[in-house]
């Protein structure tokens, strides 16, 4: 019979990375093509003008711009409206330089 008692684990101690999803890019930001707009798992946001959507639901810049949010009603599957959140990447103008 032994004398001590034994070790027991514990069932705490374990975490899993996190992901580091969220947006990248804000509003008015300046985005290059193939840049990383948003990590998500699902599709919380849509992509929009511009915008592509990766295999793993995150968005990509297709263009050279300026990042901006808009907010759309869009019918789901079970015949309800919901507000989503699109994302697009609106061109920039290319600007006059003047050489003297």
């Amino acid at each position: 019979m032994a004398h001590t008692k034994s070790k027991g684990s514990t069932a705490l101690g374990r975490d899993s990375i996190s992901k580091r999803l969220g947006v990248k890019l804000f509003s008015g930001q300046q985005a290059t093509p193939g840049s990383i707009l948003i990590r998500q798992r699902g599709t919380k946001y849509g992509a929009g003008l511009n915008v592509k959507k990766g295999e793993d639901d995150t968005l990509y810049s297709r263009i050279a711009g300026v990042v901006s949010f808009t907010k759309k009603k869009v019918r789901k599957f079970n015949g309800k409206l919901q507000r989503k959140t699109f994302v697009h990447v609106n061109p920039v103008a290319p600007t006059k330089t003047t050489k003297k």
